[in-house]
């Protein structure tokens, strides 16, 4: 068994794409719209298999912004090195991105960073 999707509502969908495909190399498909309720998505997928599938409709609700809440709270992203760590979590950062943390080694022995990116979703980026 595997998970076969996560899905993300977002507002702005194009520049959602477009972030995910800057940096995290996500090939994206084709647009889907239903023009009855004008609900719009796009599937991205990773050389690993994984897929994101985001989302935007009218009528969205702000989500809870604080980060200490249940629910999904962040994706992950493995990179493959700590250099690709330190070099991604650089380039989002001198993109405006917020870095939330690190890069750093955490107590259970993961290297990662944590920047706030598109629309504030938390992405942290691990080696």
């Amino acid at each position: 068994m595997k998970i076969d999707h996560v899905a993300l509502y977002v507002r702005d969908l194009e520049g959602a794409k477009d972030f995910f495909v800057k940096y995290f190399q996500a090939v994206p498909s084709e647009q889907y719209h239903n023009p009855k309720t004008d609900f719009k998505s796009y599937f991205l997928s990773f050389d690993s298999g994984t897929r994101l599938e985001i989302m935007t409709r009218p009528g969205l609700h702000e989500q809870n912004d604080t980060r200490m809440r249940t629910g999904f709270i962040h994706l992950s992203f493995s990179v493959g090195n700590r250099e690709m760590v330190d070099k991604l979590t650089s380039e989002l950062g001198s993109d405006g991105y917020e870095v939330i943390s690190g890069p750093r080694v955490t107590g259970d022995g993961y290297y990662e960073s944590q920047i706030a990116g598109f629309e504030g979703n938390v992405i942290e980026i691990t080696e």
